[in-house]
């Protein structure tokens, strides 16, 4: 019943942005904090950033502070993630998740993630 679905990853060129998209369903979605994690080859899957109900607050782990941008449009139940500059180190699956926090330490439900993998 619940559905979270990633899209707009795929095969990109380092240097350039991207933007990701979840779409939601299922759920009042202006409810729900939303957060997004990302998954490398081989390593662990690691908290990227979250946004609050609204979209005023905004979280994002020290790692990426100043490499995404998170934003959300409640009308069209759908939160995105702004990769601003591509790099290798990029590629991973990039999932998307609802919560009841804006800087979550569980989770109601996650998508089944969206593949980026940078060239270079």
């Amino acid at each position: 019943q619940v559905q979270l679905v990633e899209s707009g990853g795929g095969l990109v060129q380092a240097g350039n942005s991207l933007r990701l998209s979840c779409g939601v369903s299922g759920l009042t979605f202006r409810d729900y904090a939303m957060a997004w994690h990302r998954q490398a080859p081989g390593k662990d899957r690691e908290f990227v950033a979250s946004i609050s109900w609204t979209g005023a607050n905004k979280y994002y782990a020290d790692a990426m502070k100043g490499r995404f941008t998170v934003s959300r449009d409640n009308a069209k139940n759908t939160v995105y993630l702004q990769i601003h500059v591509l790099t290798p180190a990029a590629t991973a699956v990039y999932s998307c998740a609802s919560a009841r926090n804006t800087v979550p330490t569980t989770y109601d439900s996650w998508g089944q993630g969206t593949q980026v993998t940078v060239s270079s």
